[in-house]
């Protein structure tokens, strides 16, 4: 059992009485997977990209596993939930099952964890501090702890380069890797869901949306190149797999001043 999470879980956060100006969001994907508590007795859905009908509905506790492209999901008035957040190579050991199972999934947790996951649940909702609704998340993680599922140390450091290099660092990474590249991407699959390339494409990604949101004005050839696009219709066609929007309706509807990774698809006023 670890003394501490914080090789494995990236963040553990609640919230109650959400406000938001809409009732669909477009999640785009960051390389993490969630397990999501809402404790507000609100179903949650999630939605047809492309024509935003309902897809499933949710409640209690789910899933989201790790997503190549982004996801339409609702919000809603007055909630409140409750979310642990895996680091890309964390869920392994407490989930027990190869992550690229989960991959592109929203599914009911029971579904993996059972009855127990429903439990906790009930456990945080009837805790009357936030203290203890941690305190009890965290205990439940470090009883399912196995520590035979840990990745090895080489998987840790190229993902650490991954994460802190530009993609044109990609091919040089990888070679890094003392066993072969078929070995290293089923074990990044086990481990992490998705493969080396497409993580270190989602984290540029990702990079590059806290770029412009630190910007007054933007410049999308000078972005592009910043981020080793090999040309601008490269950077508009990944722009529009990551997060279903070119780049010009992203500045138009205003989601470069949006939260860096939910981008309202329905804002009043």
């Amino acid at each position: 059992m670890p003394t501490s999470l914080e090789d494995y879980v990236e963040s553990i956060f609640y919230f109650k009485g959400f406000q938001p100006d809409h009732s669909i969001e477009r999640v785009v994907p960051t390389g993490h997977l969630f397990i999501i508590f809402e404790l507000d007795g609100i179903e949650r859905n999630t939605f047809d990209n492309q024509t935003l009908a309902v897809n499933e509905t949710f409640r209690n506790v789910w899933v989201s596993g790790m997503h190549k492209n982004y996801l339409s999901i609702s919000a809603h008035q007055d909630s409140e939930m409750f979310v642990i957040q895996f680091k890309p190579a964390g869920a392994f050991p407490f989930f027990h099952i190869p992550i690229h199972r989960l991959n592109n999934t929203v599914i009911l947790a029971q579904e993996i964890f059972g009855d127990e996951i429903v439990t906790l649940r009930k456990q945080i909702l009837k805790s009357e501090t936030v203290v203890t609704k941690f305190d009890i998340a965290t205990q439940w993680l470090l009883d399912r702890f196995d520590t035979t599922k840990i990745p090895e140390a080489a998987l840790i450091l190229i993902l650490k380069q991954l994460q802190e290099n530009s993609l044109s660092t990609h091919t040089t990474i990888v070679k890094t890797y003392s066993k072969t590249q078929k070995h290293l991407i089923s074990q990044f699959k086990k481990y992490c869901g998705l493969t080396p390339k497409v993580l270190h494409r989602i984290f540029r990604f990702n990079q590059m949306l806290q770029q412009i949101q630190a910007q007054q004005k933007i410049t999308w050839s000078q972005i592009a190149y910043q981020f080793g696009y090999t040309d601008q219709s490269h950077f508009i066609k990944e722009f529009n797999e990551f997060s279903g929007f070119n780049p010009q309706e992203f500045i138009e509807a205003d989601h470069h001043n949006s939260e860096p990774n939910f981008f309202p698809l329905d804002r009043q006023g």
